[in-house]
């Protein structure tokens, strides 16, 4: 069974950091793929947050989290991470992680980030 299970979400007061986890299981990693986080706040469309690459490792940033998010990987425990510092109250939403490759699009249920002013 297909899993990308998000953990990590919670409030925050603003300035604060979390950290969230996206760990994947029940099917087989393709050599290429990206995985990172989309955000979809109340009543605006999801949107891209950050991804990286199996290929080179390379990095994705929203021009509104550069600087403040970091994304990392632990291929071993076939998990993805989402430090976020400096959080403001507009990174308030449901943070979803992704897996994309030419032939699949796995999405988890989704982690509340919450910061408050």
């Amino acid at each position: 069974q297909v899993q990308l299970l998000e953990s990590g979400g919670g409030l925050v007061q603003a300035g604060g950091s979390l950290r969230l986890s996206c760990a994947v299981s029940g099917f087989t990693l393709d050599y290429y793929y990206a995985i990172g986080w989309f955000r979809q706040a109340p009543g605006k469309e999801r949107e891209g947050v950050s991804c990286i690459s199996s290929s080179d490792g390379s990095t994705y940033y929203a021009d509104s989290v550069k600087g403040r998010f970091t994304i990392s990987r632990d291929n071993a425990k076939n998990t993805v991470y989402l430090q976020m510092n400096s959080l403001k109250p507009e990174d308030t939403a449901v943070y979803y992680c992704n897996y994309r490759s030419t032939t699949k699009d796995y999405w988890g249920k989704g982690t509340l980030v919450t910061v408050s002013s």
